[in-house]
């Protein structure tokens, strides 16, 4: 399929490059008030994964998958279920092991590539819809995109659609460039909450984890050396990335897909705007407007939605979009 372009988001003026459509947005929106109900599932390792449903008897549902350390009552998650249980759909917004607010019961957490999670909600889900769509933000839409490529999870066959905001699509690259002594303010956030978590975990599993190597860790790819590489069965950062970017797995997805990144994203290394293959795959949509920052995209008016949910809203209900 063609990279889609002409794209029609407009900033707000005052929004002027990708750090402020990142950061304000992150800082100043607020929550969608939505009815959530809570239900903890089991997993089959012997975890537990805590999922916030909105339902209203729909045969649609919608999956959300958050990113880095998100969770799913941020505002970007609570904005996109918002406009689509507004559209008539159920919703699921997920959180990732230790995300929800109680620690998981195993040493290791959650990762960029852990489709095994993402495969748990959504057999879970399997047995009440009629069709199942994805959307994920940033490490959520790496994931994603990942699960839609691999062939060997059974609930799989359920999704119809997805869609993927502000992808690093190429871990190693994207990791590079938060860790980019421009873009620190993002890797210092991360990484206080990161360490936050090391120093829990090794308290719970002294005898798994050791958070001494915190001391000298202070960019993002140092802390996935020592610890998310590691504890989660790879040999080391690097073969973290390229054994879990998307990039790698997109020409394998058979469902159709939009990758929506901005150009001006502070998170995304070149390598995050692969023309070539969106033009080579005949499921895969592109679209890689000027501006938009990073899961940001705001509105110019509070009257409006933001537009990354009116994009994914007409993506999963175009039927052009095959």
């Amino acid at each position: 399929m063609p990279v889609l372009k002409n794209s029609n988001y407009n900033p707000h003026q005052l929004l002027y490059n990708g750090h402020m459509q990142t950061i304000i947005p992150a800082l100043f929106r607020e929550k969608h008030p939505l009815r959530f109900e809570r239900e903890r599932i089991n997993t089959t390792d012997g975890d537990f994964l805590d999922l916030d449903w909105l339902k209203q008897g729909s045969t649609n549902l919608i999956i959300i998958s958050h990113g880095l350390e998100g969770n799913s009552q941020r505002p970007y998650m609570t904005g996109m279920a918002g406009i689509f249980f507004d559209s008539g759909y159920d919703v699921l917004n997920w959180n990732y092991r230790g995300c929800s607010g109680s620690p998981n019961l195993k040493p290791f957490f959650y990762h960029s590539g852990a489709t095994y999670d993402l495969e748990e909600v959504v057999c879970h889900a399997s047995g009440k819809y009629k069709s199942i769509y994805l959307v994920g933000f940033s490490l959520g839409g790496n994931l994603t995109l990942k699960y839609l490529a691999e062939k060997n999870w059974p609930c799989q066959k359920n999704i119809k659609k997805a869609v993927a905001i502000s992808v690093p699509l190429d871990l190693s690259a994207s990791c590079d460039k938060i860790d980019h002594f421009r873009n620190k303010v993002y890797a210092y956030n991360f990484l206080l909450s990161l360490k936050k978590k090391v120093r829990k975990k090794a308290l719970a599993f002294p005898e798994i984890i050791s958070d001494f190597p915190l001391r000298s860790i202070s960019t993002l790819r140092a802390f996935d050396d020592a610890f998310t590489a590691p504890l989660h069965g790879f040999k080391n950062a690097g073969d973290y990335y390229e054994k879990n970017a998307s990039l790698y797995f997109l020409e394998a997805i058979k469902v159709p897909c939009m990758i929506l990144n901005a150009m001006n994203d502070p998170f995304l290394g070149k390598t995050c705007y692969p023309r070539e293959i969106g033009e080579r795959s005949e499921k895969i949509y592109m679209e890689f407007p000027n501006q938009g920052g990073h899961v940001g995209f705001s509105p110019r008016s509070k009257a409006e939605r933001y537009w990354s949910e009116s994009r994914a809203l007409e993506f999963i209900q175009n039927e052009n979009y095959l």
